[in-house]
């Protein structure tokens, strides 16, 4: 999983099923939010998504 907000940092997850790595995307995301509000830090700005789907080759 990549987070174009944190681009220092690459976050990996893995699952057995694509809802459980979403899932555990969602926990790193959400410890590293609370990570930085502990910290005192800002969050970074969202991103805009593409307005259209990406395609894959």
């Amino acid at each position: 999983m990549h987070l174009p907000e944190f681009p220092w940092l690459e976050f990996h997850t893995h699952g057995k099923t694509y809802e459980e790595a979403a899932k555990n995307g969602q926990e790193v995301i959400e410890a590293f939010v609370e990570m930085l509000q502990e910290e005192g830090k800002p969050l970074p700005e969202p991103r805009m998504l593409p307005t259209r789907p990406l395609q894959v080759a």
